[in-house]
């Protein structure tokens, strides 16, 4: 059964619920884009209390094709993304939507919401498109401020990923697109960055919620792919690309 839902009639004008009161004046359609149900439901019950936080959860979706799909329909001022998703991540998402974003009368603009705090994550969705990353970590208040932050044009991250966005794009000497990391899928970028953070497999399939066969599946794409023969030359190939 599709997760994907929205509401495409809702307009989010001046007569909508959270257009006055609790929340200041200020009100905000917003599409939340994450393959967690339960972490949608938990960010609905956090911040989409409209009268109080300006906040209107207008969609959700699980996946790259639901996003697309939802985030065409409702067209949200913003849009909270998890850069790991099925079907391609966040990057495919942005790439997608890229005439929404750019669109110059009414944008629909990006913030990525992930549990990664990884600097090629951080860049490849700010590359893409989105305008600022914050971790899961932030406070349902600051996760509000945040939105609005966006809404209004304004770039927001996470104070310590910041420092990855700014070393990137302020660098004139900035290493090129690693192809060898590219030929990895998003899922075993994050298997790769577990076991060279020492991670057993039962830890990583429980974190990231497959089972162990998966997670030795991923490990031996992995191997495969960067040709490398143990987890230890794993471990010591994700080290010296900063990737732990």
């Amino acid at each position: 059964m599709s997760e994907a839902k929205g509401t495409a009639g809702a307009a989010g004008a001046a007569g909508s619920p959270g257009a006055d009161g609790g929340a200041g004046g200020r009100h905000v359609r917003v599409v939340l884009v994450d393959d967690h149900r339960m972490f949608r439901t938990g960010v609905q019950a956090e911040i989409g209390q409209t009268a109080e936080t300006g906040v209107e959860v207008v969609g959700e979706a699980a996946d790259v094709d639901q996003a697309v799909t939802v985030i065409t329909a409702t067209r949200p001022e913003v849009v909270l993304l998890d850069v790991h998703l099925p079907g391609g991540g966040g990057v495919e998402v942005l790439r997608r939507c890229a005439a929404l974003t750019a669109d110059t009368e009414s944008p629909v603009r990006f913030l990525a919401l992930s549990v990664s705090d990884a600097a090629e994550d951080v860049i490849g969705v700010i590359r893409g498109g989105a305008r600022g990353y914050v971790t899961k970590t932030i406070t349902g208040a600051d996760l509000v401020d945040s939105i609005f932050r966006v809404q209004e044009g304004d770039a927001v991250f996470s104070p310590r990923l910041a420092g990855f966005v700014l070393d990137a794009f302020a660098s004139t000497d900035a290493p090129p697109v690693d192809e060898d990391l590219d030929r990895l899928t998003q899922r075993e970028r994050e298997v790769l960055r577990l076991i060279a953070r020492g991670y057993a497999y039962k830890e990583i399939a429980k974190q990231l919620f497959i089972s162990v066969k998966t997670v030795e599946s991923h490990v031996s794409a992995v191997l495969r792919k960067l040709q490398l023969s143990n987890r230890h030359e794993l471990t010591r190939w994700a080290t010296a690309r900063r990737l732990v």
